[in-house]
């Protein structure tokens, strides 16, 4: 128990510095990107929520495509200002490229979380349809097949005869082959091979 309590510190511990770094790089390239203030701090936020949402899209077990696609989004965000603040860009001249990126990622963020959160909700919110059985076409829509060509086990030929016998018993007429398929459950053309050998 005590072990396992050590992994799961150790792993909360490597967690939340690596986010801690992360939000870092992304709250210094916002700010260099000309986005101050409290506008610097919601970029980081933006990201790390988009990536939670992503993740728990690709934990529902819905479609999972979506949840992948906007995965990747987020991490390439945060992947490249880890590797842009690492010495590689000068913070002091940021290419206008950069800044065109980050003032739309706001609204990428917003689409990204909302088609998550939405999707969701409307994959576990809808009934599914019912299909309707797929029923037997009448016997004159049927292609006619001769019911001795329809193999029928000996069994349910025995069953069949005491069916008709308990039904004859009971009104006084033969039982007619619908009768005969509803009591046994059978597809009309096995029902008429049935009642050919009864």
């Amino acid at each position: 128990m005590r072990a396992h309590l050590a992994r799961v510190d150790a792993v909360l511990i490597q967690a939340v510095i690596a986010a801690a770094l992360s939000f870092a790089h992304l709250h210094d390239l916002a700010s260099a990107a000309g986005q101050h203030g409290w506008k610097a701090w919601a970029y980081p936020v933006s990201v790390d929520l988009l990536l939670v949402a992503a993740w728990r899209r690709l934990r529902s077990g819905g479609a999972k495509a979506a949840g992948w696609c906007w995965f990747f989004v987020a991490l390439t965000a945060s992947l490249g200002a880890n590797v842009a603040t690492a010495g590689l860009l000068d913070l002091g001249a940021v290419p206008a490229w950069l800044r065109i990126l980050v003032a739309g990622w706001p609204a990428v963020a917003f689409l990204g979380g909302t088609l998550l959160a939405h999707t969701a909700h409307d994959a576990i919110g809808e009934p599914v349809p019912v299909m309707p059985e797929p029923t037997d076409p009448e016997p004159e829509r049927r292609p006619a097949i001769a019911p001795s060509s329809v193999p029928v086990p000996t069994a349910l030929v025995d069953h069949a005869r005491k069916v008709a016998a308990e039904h004859r018993a009971r009104t006084g007429a033969a039982i007619d082959t619908p009768t005969l398929r509803a009591r046994l459950g059978v597809p009309a053309q096995l029902a008429e091979a049935i009642a050919a050998q009864l």
